[in-house]
């Protein structure tokens, strides 16, 4: 651990005062869950949305049918400007959109998705994300399956579609790492291997992850983003980036169960910790960039809502982009 510097692979675990909470809460029933969820969470969202919940998945599961010439009254935003400008002639693509979505969960459940310095987890959030688009899914006939991990695969469940199975898989997500194993560090590659060698149809992948990971992970990640479509859902906690002035806390790495005593009251530590989790960011945002994945940042004070509110943006950009739109330069 001597070797680990701050923002790195230690997880902040807890303050050394004797309020400080325990590392795994009580996993709450699942059908709760859903319930909190669907009354909470979904009735906004489907009132943002006016009910069209696709506007969430705009852009997954449409393939490149054909090319062809620009006829008048064409949707600009089609045309395909690369080959338009070999062809020397305005060519629109066409598309042909599967209807039925499957979604896969690849869920991080090492020790450090436990951490959280308020009153939710990175863990619970993470649970909370997947119920809630897995009933958006699934209530829509869609499919959804999950790949568990801890510091191992625990677990494949196949897409299936209908409440039971979601409720299923919740209760399966709370149950699976609850009692942490310490001494083997995470590798988010044997994840990402799995779930290439299970998932078979081209499916939406959502990577739920805090990416605090032995190296190796983004070229797995880059080969199941040939095949599926890929959504990095990156959970941190705001203390993981900035350490506030809290005087002595304790301070655990995660996976081996070692811990310190660190003095958050030396502006020095602080300055080094912050510089440190800096440079994690833009090497984690450079590796999802370079593999290809669409990033949502979800933070343990975030609201869902505005979470998938995000997401839709992002989609609906990314799915301008993928049918040729208008280059910004001549729109303006």
């Amino acid at each position: 651990m001597s070797g680990s510097p701050p923002g790195a692979e230690l997880k902040l675990v807890h303050s050394a005062g004797k309020d400080a909470a325990p590392a795994v809460p009580a996993a709450p029933n699942a059908e709760g869950v859903l319930r909190r969820i669907e009354w909470t969470v979904l009735r906004r969202l489907d009132g943002l949305l006016h009910g069209n919940y696709r506007t969430l998945f705009r852009g997954f599961g449409i393939d490149l049918a054909d090319l062809r010439e620009y006829q008048v009254n064409d949707d600009a935003r089609t045309i395909d400007w690369n080959a338009t400008a070999r062809l020397q002639v305005p060519h629109v693509r066409q598309f042909n959109e599967d209807r039925e979505v499957t979604a896969w969960f690849l869920v991080d459940l090492s020790g450090s998705v436990n951490f959280g310095a308020g009153a939710t987890t990175k863990r619970a959030m993470a649970v909370d994300f997947v119920a809630l688009v897995g009933r958006l899914l699934t209530r829509h006939g869609n499919r959804v399956g999950a790949v568990l991990y801890t510091d191992r695969v625990e677990l494949v469940l196949p897409a299936r579609g209908g409440r039971q199975h979601l409720l299923h898989l919740i209760d399966r997500i709370h149950k699976t790492g609850s009692a942490p194993r310490l001494g083997k560090p995470t590798r988010l590659g044997e994840l990402l291997a799995r779930a290439l060698q299970a998932i078979k149809r081209r499916s939406v992948i959502f990577v739920l992850s805090d990416f605090i990971s032995d190296p190796g992970w983004a070229r797995a990640l880059s080969l199941l983003g040939r095949r599926h479509e890929i959504l990095a859902v990156r959970l941190y906690d705001a203390l993981e980036r900035e350490l506030p002035d809290l005087g002595l806390v304790i301070v655990e790495d995660a996976e081996t169960g070692q811990q310190m005593f660190v003095d958050t009251h030396d502006a020095g530590f602080r300055k080094r910790f912050s510089f440190l989790a800096a440079e994690r960011e833009a090497a984690l945002r450079a590796a999802l960039s370079d593999a290809g994945a669409d990033c949502i940042e979800l933070s343990t004070e975030d609201e869902l809502v505005d979470t998938l509110m995000r997401f839709a943006r992002l989609r609906k950009r990314r799915a301008q982009l993928a049918s040729g739109g208008v280059p910004p330069a001549l729109t303006r």
